[in-house]
């Protein structure tokens, strides 16, 4: 003979989300007058999960998982592995050249700035060398007998 805490499962880990055939009898619980308590302990779930089952039915009237906020990620796990080799491959090519090689080999069409912002979440970042300015040979000469006059300088 099952017991009512074997026949519901496992407690679940914080990544995997409860069935909804888990959620009913929370509510069940819940309409039935049972304390929070009490529920967790008959079904082998966590106190603050069976809260928040009970909040979500009080407040949407369904237990139903809702979908994701925000906009899906336009570019997939394989589209930024071809990225991360084609930058490594070579690291002087331009964002439209980058989009416009990913539109020719994965079939991705997106804009450079998508590239560049793809890029800097990955750790690459586009940066100038500083450029030194080449001393001419008249500031040479000018240079010279100020360097030596203060040689020997002390803080």
């Amino acid at each position: 003979m099952q017991t009512a805490s074997t026949n519901i499962g496992e407690r679940t880990g914080r990544s995997q989300e409860l069935s909804d055939s888990k959620r009913g009898p929370v509510i069940g619980g819940h309409l039935g007058n049972k304390s929070i308590c009490d529920i967790s302990w008959l079904l082998n779930i966590p106190r603050s999960t069976v809260s928040g089952i009970i909040t979500k039915w009080k407040q949407l009237g369904t237990t139903a998982t809702q979908p994701p906020s925000g906009r899906p990620r336009h570019m997939t796990g394989q589209g930024q592995r071809m990225l991360k080799r084609t930058v490594r491959r070579s690291r002087q090519l331009s964002a439209e050249s980058i989009a416009k090689d990913l539109q020719t080999w994965c079939g991705l069409q997106m804009s450079p700035t998508t590239v560049r912002r793809e890029l800097h979440g990955m750790g690459f970042h586009g940066r100038a060398a500083a450029s030194k300015p080449s001393i001419t040979k008249c500031n040479a000469k000018r240079r010279m007998p100020w360097c030596k006059a203060r040689r020997h300088w002390t803080l």
